[in-house]
């Protein structure tokens, strides 16, 4: 039971912030005023006796006791709007709701999902894509069930739990007949900085594991393009001398079928671990529960991505 001194409406108004990281912002979407969310706000902080938000210039963001209130809170409260909409809708149906890394968006995932309908094809399923940082967010939230990717190394998992799949490198890869491509020896990493890249943007972990790259082979390549959208990087990629700095696994399709060219080394040894994070003090539907268990097995028969060490000129 909740503490006497802590009501639904203070609950309410801190997921409110958290999601929107303005209390101006927040005040709207709850049709109360700034005055009020920021009263609203101490009490709770009062009642509770920590600090839940650091408050900055461009707004506030969430303290560790915050992101622990968070972590527990926003589930409880996503569960009361769900059960009170199933009540009205008298609707039972079982929805998963899944946050998609870019890495996964075109093998993993649509492989787990094919299997997943194969044996329970009245499922619904919703998924949404972005950044690690904005799907573990909603996480915490409680909108989402589980967000899978490669993100061991995004500190916004640090509160979360995370399973652990298979490793997956980052690879850089030319269209086929690319003029890099002339020398029979194959590019150097100094030639391939001549061309435009596309690369994941900033504030990603794949980003900052890239520059890191960048520093270990005293190379400054010109920037093209700064996206996570696959569609956009093979189309762009496919049609000009663009570089592709990318997951193994978004271009293993177009590498087997000998549209792309696997070039230089890859990025990482071993690569970044790939896996699912989930919050626990969520609980999971059934239905949540049977997709980690078919993305479990997906997972373990699912074709190497070590295929890039063996292709690489």
């Amino acid at each position: 039971m909740i503490h006497s001194p802590i009501k639904l409406r203070h609950l309410a108004a801190f997921a409110e912030v958290a999601r929107h990281g303005q209390f101006a912002s927040a005040a709207e979407a709850l049709s109360i005023t700034q005055p009020g969310m920021s009263k609203t706000i101490r009490e709770l902080e009062t009642n509770l006796g920590v600090v839940l938000f650091e408050r900055g210039p461009r707004g506030v963001t969430l303290t560790l006791a915050g992101r622990t209130l968070l972590r527990h809170a926003a589930p409880a409260l996503r569960s009361i709007d769900e059960g009170i909409a199933a009540v009205r809708s008298n609707d039972p149906e079982t929805v998963i709701r899944l946050g998609a890394l870019s890495n996964v968006e075109g093998g993993l995932l649509p492989e787990t999902l094919a299997e997943l309908h194969r044996e329970q094809p009245d499922l619904r399923v919703e998924v949404d894509t972005g950044t690690s940082a904005a799907l573990l967010t909603r996480l915490r939230l409680g909108e989402l069930d589980l967000v899978i990717g490669r993100m061991s190394e995004a500190q916004e998992i640090r509160d979360l739990s995370f399973e652990h799949l298979y490793y997956e490198p980052m690879i850089v890869v030319v269209r086929a007949g690319h003029p890099a491509l002339a020398d029979s020896e194959g590019p150097s990493l100094d030639m391939l900085t001549h061309y435009p890249w596309v690369i994941p943007p900033r504030g990603t972990t794949l980003r900052e594991q890239l520059e890191r790259y960048w520093v270990e082979q005293s190379i400054e390549p010109r920037h093209a393009i700064e996206t996570l959208s696959l569609p956009l990087s093979r189309a762009y990629v496919l049609r000009s001398e663009a570089v592709w700095v990318t997951p193994a696994d978004t271009a293993r399709a177009a590498v087997a079928s000998h549209q792309m060219v696997v070039v230089a080394s890859p990025v990482e040894i071993r690569g970044g671990s790939v896996g699912f994070a989930i919050n626990r003090s969520q609980p999971m539907s059934r239905a949540a529960r049977q997709f980690c268990d078919c993305l479990r097995s997906t997972a373990a028969e699912y074709p190497g991505v070590d295929w890039a060490n063996r292709l690489s000129i």
